[in-house]
């Protein structure tokens, strides 16, 4: 538990438990204030991916599947039974569908997922770069999603920490193919910003083809890291859970 998941806020007396996982080149510090956020109505769960933070001596994950086992053998029983939601933001929506998809196939279909900025996973999505990206193509990338301040994008010494665990997750995300498989049974809700340079809206909703259950959009004003922009509403959406999506 201590090494892949992050209690900032315990909530053991929640409803229900929230398992959140970052984008890529992001840690689980990043999702700090949605925890504050959401504290009570759930107990939220945030995933730390090594080589950053205090992993920052670990290897980086090399495949998505590494990191869904690695969380799942992580995330302790809840007491009550009760399987946990799950939110991920760009590439920790793809971890969090893989992980739904882990949790279903183990008999616990997830309480619900939540998909933020990435288009479903039956949408190709065409990788940014022929090979290996250079250190400039990777903060055009930054700069064009608008999710790092431009003073970090010009320290030399904070690129050193950042630009290497984006890379790794930038090759982890475009190593991964979506496989077509059973059909999630629990209700699947997609966020996006209706000026993400990178994620069309049409795109978010192919979502719907990978459940079941009920299916909700919420398109909001903003680019990729709109939640960022709009916390309080986000955190609405979260809590919803608790009382049955």
């Amino acid at each position: 538990m201590a090494d892949w998941i992050r209690r900032f806020h315990p909530a053991a007396d929640a409803p229900a438990r929230l398992l959140c996982f970052p984008h890529a080149g992001g840690a689980a510090a990043a999702y700090h204030p949605l925890s504050a956020a959401v504290t009570g109505p759930l107990e939220p769960l945030v995933v730390q991916y090594p080589g950053r933070h205090d992993r920052f001596a670990e290897p980086f994950a090399e495949r998505i599947g590494e990191v869904v086992d690695a969380v799942l053998d992580a995330l302790s029983a809840d007491p009550a039974g009760r399987p946990p939601a799950l939110f991920g933001h760009s590439m920790g929506a793809v971890v969090a569908f893989e992980t739904a998809r882990a949790l279903q196939a183990r008999g616990q279909v997830p309480a619900a997922l939540f998909v933020s900025g990435r288009g479903g996973p039956s949408v190709p999505v065409a990788a940014r770069w022929p090979k290996a990206p250079s250190d400039a193509e990777l903060l055009a990338e930054m700069r064009l999603l608008a999710g790092t301040d431009d003073v970090l994008l010009a320290d030399p010494m904070l690129l050193e920490l950042i630009l290497p665990a984006l890379r790794a997750d930038y090759a982890m995300l475009f190593a991964h193919t979506h496989r077509p498989g059973p059909r999630l049974r629990c209700p699947v809700v997609a966020l996006t910003g209706d000026a993400d340079p990178r994620v069309p809206v049409s795109a978010v909703a192919a979502w719907e083809r990978e459940t079941e259950g009920a299916f909700t959009t919420h398109v909001l004003p903003g680019g990729h890291f709109f939640v960022d922009e709009h916390l309080p509403y986000v955190a609405r959406v979260l809590t919803s859970v608790g009382v049955g999506v």
